[in-house]
């Protein structure tokens, strides 16, 4: 498997909104932001089917919201918060602030 992660300067505004405006990818990155920390994909999201998920970490991925990382069997994924605070510096913190930004996130998790 070999996964796109484009370097901090090929990031383009419009791609990470898309990718931040759909309620279960803003669901996982609040969560991999409030945990700061590498998270197991299977961990992030429960109860979204696979393939769900699979189209959800590859537009965070290739929009350079998050890096992904094989392990055995496993998919790790992080939060490019420093490449995205770089790029765009105060966006990611005004989007995890705003009210309806952790609604729609929490409507994700709690269906």
């Amino acid at each position: 498997m070999t996964a796109l992660h484009p370097a901090r300067e090929q990031f383009q505004l419009e791609e990470v909104l898309a990718a931040l405006g759909h309620p279960i990818r803003a669901s996982i990155v609040r969560k991999l932001s409030s945990s700061g920390k590498e998270t197991f994909c299977g961990e992030i999201v429960p109860g979204v089917p696979k393939s769900t998920l699979t189209h959800h970490w590859r537009v965070l991925r290739e929009s350079g919201v998050i890096r992904q990382r094989p392990s055995g069997r496993k998919l790790y994924i992080t939060l490019r918060r420093d490449d995205l605070d770089a790029r765009f510096p105060g966006l990611l913190d005004l989007l995890l602030s705003e009210e309806s930004f952790g609604r729609a996130a929490d409507q994700v998790t709690a269906v």
